[in-house]
């Protein structure tokens, strides 16, 4: 469930290498920096454009304002009347979409190769030609409300996890949904996503990545003829948000019509960007593959197949992001069992793994799980573009993605306790359980949908 819900499986984290030689970066004198990354297998071509802005810029009462623009990135300049900039991608054999998060919005398209320049042109006219008219908005905003509807407030999952942020953090803006507040969605006007349009969407809060079979020096001349001529913006630092030290555990029972419980349990945890000791993350990566990093893990083995007290059971934890994020486990009790004992087992996992160190074989097969998801990334030009873009706009740098497989390698099994012993503790530690209330006789929620056609 885990899994599913935050996509974090330790064969997804980013781990490609890429080789100096096949990866450029330039920057214009707006303030755009353009990443190129080689790879001629096939006549393809992805290109990106980042923003560093996501609900992690956001303050309350505008929340989900990121979402709601890039749907309205789809709705027309004076170039280009809404819905036309997908009809040309689409009519020159190539396909689209964008996605916001925590902290960036992204747009991407896939074509071949000779159709860059296409791209390149659509996305220069709206970075800043944008018109925003109301009327779309209007119709846009309703879209993401029913969003909101499917995918949240109709699952009892997805509600118990919102309320789990907001319980887990006070200060920090991770506290907030992506999507946004309900009231914040409905009182949102055009005026918002223009300001906000204004002062986020520029070249120098943006970065390109293009990877695929291109020539580097020829993509920084297309993208300078496109992008160079636009004007940056005043951009000014974000204000700090520091998470205030927690003081206790922090406990929420949510009460909605469901047919099972559910259990998840969060500890605050740094990331590369926030640590103090750059070798922590990559020790809780390794922790989170011990506990999940697939059937024959310790959850699994356990708590799953072992002693049968979850029907599913999870550990996750990812290393870039912006900001401090939490360490998660989740888990859904078997027939007969109940939440509390689920919440159980895993603390006797986690004691467990703090008293008696990793046993060499495990240590092993959590290494060679990532070499393998280094290997199935790299087949991606898709994800390629992806792990740069990321590491870019959360402020590391594309530099970071050559560590990753070799200081996972380097993690001791002492090291893995030590991050335990350190993180792993209830002055850290939020637990949300979904309290199951009667469901209508006759009535079922509805089913989540995708959204719109460019919601993300």
């Amino acid at each position: 469930m885990l899994k599913r819900l935050l996509s974090i499986s330790i064969l997804l984290l980013p781990a490609v290498t890429l080789a100096n030689d096949s990866a450029h970066e330039y920057r214009l004198e707006n303030g755009l920096k353009i990443i190129v990354h080689e790879d001629h297998r096939a006549p393809v071509v992805v290109s990106q454009i980042w923003y560093k802005v996501g609900s992690s810029y956001e303050h309350d009462g505008i929340t989900g304002v990121s979402h709601v623009l890039e749907h309205m990135m789809f709705k027309g300049t004076k170039k280009h009347a809404p819905g036309e900039f997908s009809r040309i991608i689409a009519e020159n054999g190539g396909s689209e979409n964008a996605f916001t998060s925590l902290d960036y919005t992204a747009y991407f398209q896939r074509l071949e190769k000779s159709r860059l320049p296409i791209a390149f042109e659509l996305e220069a006219d709206r970075m800043r030609g944008l018109l925003l008219p109301e009327e779309e908005f209007h119709k846009e905003r309703q879209v993401v409300i029913e969003e909101r509807r499917t995918r949240t407030e109709d699952k009892p999952t997805a509600m118990t996890y919102e309320q789990f942020r907001a319980t887990a953090f006070t200060a920090s803006p991770y506290r907030m949904p992506v999507i946004g507040w309900m009231n914040d969605l409905e009182s949102m006007e055009v005026e918002d996503l223009r300001a906000w349009y204004q002062r986020w969407y520029a070249p120098n809060n943006a970065t390109l990545v293009v990877a695929g079979d291109v020539v580097p020096e020829e993509v920084y001349a297309l993208a300078k003829q496109h992008f160079g001529p636009l004007k940056p913006s005043d951009l000014k630092p974000l204000k700090p948000r520091i998470e205030p030290e927690q003081l206790g555990i922090r406990r929420i029972n949510v009460k909605l019509p469901a047919r099972q419980p559910y259990l998840l349990m969060g500890y605050k945890a740094p990331v590369l960007n926030t640590t103090e000791a750059d070798w922590e993350p990559y020790a809780l990566e390794v922790l989170a593959g011990i506990l999940d990093g697939g059937d024959s893990a310790r959850l699994a083995n356990t708590l799953v197949r072992g002693s049968q007290i979850a029907a599913s059971a999870g550990a996750g934890y990812g290393l870039y992001d912006r900001l401090s994020d939490l360490f998660l486990f989740d888990g859904i009790p078997a027939e007969g069992q109940s939440v509390e004992a689920v919440e159980q087992g895993l603390r006797e996992q986690i004691e467990k793994i703090k008293n008696e160190p990793v046993g060499a074989d495990e240590m092993k097969r959590v290494k060679a799980q990532v070499v393998a998801a280094a290997v199935y990334e790299r087949d991606s030009i898709f994800y390629q573009a992806m792990q740069i873009g990321t590491l870019e706009t959360i402020g590391l740098g594309w530099k970071h993605l050559d560590e990753y497989v070799e200081r996972v390698r380097s993690i001791t099994p002492a090291q893995v306790q030590q991050v335990a012993k350190k993180y792993l503790v209830d002055e850290r530690l939020t637990v949300a359980v979904l309290d199951p209330q009667p469901m209508e006789q006759g009535k079922s929620r509805r089913p989540a949908t995708a959204g719109g056609r460019h919601g993300g």
